[in-house]
């Protein structure tokens, strides 16, 4: 799992292409949702993300963070991609022509996976979303425990505190992101 930041990961593009992918793995599934909420059309919204995604690749180099997130800056293209698509009626290929990517075809199948990456994208969101509005403590509690599978005595150490800290941090940790993912299904 990559660590970087967005931003870092839009700066390094150009000599190491594989950062770009990262960046695209971290934002499909959202992006997907987000297109597939206001389209309401699995196929569009597939033609959305990659138009949006190539425009994005083409155009990394002129990123500039303190402008804002890189994910802000990524859904400003998504929005005018979206904004373009329902003004003429057809979702712009442009940017994919112009990286010499053909066009999307999509079998059942294939259009059954964009729903699914779409719902998933919504709760990645959601939960990423809920991560950041964590206290920073406990953001990292949770991840460590959590994701890393680290064990308390571990976390404890490295964060120069106690175990119960630690416990009592990852269940405040996830009691938030419980009832923020409670709230957002209501």
């Amino acid at each position: 799992m990559d660590v970087r930041s967005d931003d870092d990961l839009l700066a390094a593009t150009r000599s190491e292409p594989e950062a770009f992918a990262v960046f695209y793995r971290r934002h499909v599934g959202p992006l997907l949702a987000y297109f597939a909420r206001r389209t309401r059309d699995a196929e569009l919204a597939a033609d959305l993300t990659a138009e949006t995604f190539a425009a994005a690749l083409a155009g990394a180099h002129r990123h500039r963070p303190e402008r804002g997130p890189a994910a802000a800056w990524l859904y400003g293209i998504a929005r005018r991609q979206l904004s373009h698509a329902t003004r003429k009626g057809a979702v712009e290929d442009r940017a994919r022509r112009r990286l010499g990517m053909g066009p999307i075809t999509l079998t059942d199948e294939g259009l059954e996976r964009v729903e699914a990456l779409a719902v998933a994208g919504a709760s990645a969101a959601v939960l990423h979303e809920g991560l950041a509005a964590l206290p920073a403590d406990q953001r990292e509690a949770v991840l460590a425990r959590v994701l890393d599978e680290d064990e308390y005595a571990d976390i404890a150490t490295r964060a120069a505190t106690s175990e119960s800290v630690i416990r009592k941090r990852v269940s405040r940790g996830l009691t938030g992101l419980r009832q923020r993912l409670e709230g957002n299904r209501a």
